[in-house]
């Protein structure tokens, strides 16, 4: 199975790709997607770079699924309002590409590569090197990337069986006609 994990960022992105193959996990690859060269205030360009790139991303290395970050609250609120929208975007490229996607807190994914949910970044850092083999350590936003497609890899087929075992597996989204006045 190939894993896609995504750190979201409206900035910068991090992306990574891992194969698993039973209980072995083999680096793909992992890099980041910027957007620090357009106009901070150019905000539906921004998306569309985040957008455009990931679509990039998974034409290219064609991943089974994805795992990305649950956006947390910041002490900023318009912070946490322009980090769920490049999430949103991000998620919006990954359906589009008919992926199933996984969520997962920082914290979970702190605890399944480091064992510690207060790790720091270069802890995480030095986990997922050694985890996979790396012959150098990946940047703070790749490496988060690649901690989540870790992550599901040992936590997602239980997650999903818990999940169908509770009725929540999936679920139907079909459009459902709203009023009108």
């Amino acid at each position: 199975m190939r894993i896609l994990g995504i750190d979201p960022g409206l900035r910068t992105t991090g992306f990574g790709v891992i194969d698993q193959e039973g209980a072995a996990l083999r680096y793909v690859v992992s890099g980041t997607i910027s957007t620090q060269k357009l106009d901070t205030k150019a905000l539906p360009a921004r998306l569309k770079v985040l957008f455009d790139g990931m679509g990039e991303v998974i034409a290219r290395y064609q991943p089974d699924c994805a795992s990305i970050e649950i956006v947390f609250v910041n002490v900023n609120p318009q912070s946490t309002l322009l980090l769920g929208q490049a999430r949103g975007a991000l998620v919006t490229a990954l359906v589009h590409a008919n992926l199933d996607v996984a969520e997962y807190t920082a914290l979970q994914m702190k605890q399944a590569v480091v064992g510690y949910g207060r790790a720091d970044k270069t802890q995480i850092q030095e986990m997922v090197r050694r985890l996979l083999a790396l012959p150098g350590v990946p940047g703070p936003d790749a490496a988060d990337a690649l901690g989540l497609a870790i992550t599901h890899a040992h936590a997602g087929a239980a997650m999903a069986r818990i999940a169908k075992a509770e009725g929540i597996g999936s679920a139907d989204g079909s459009y459902k006609s709203g009023r009108s006045r």
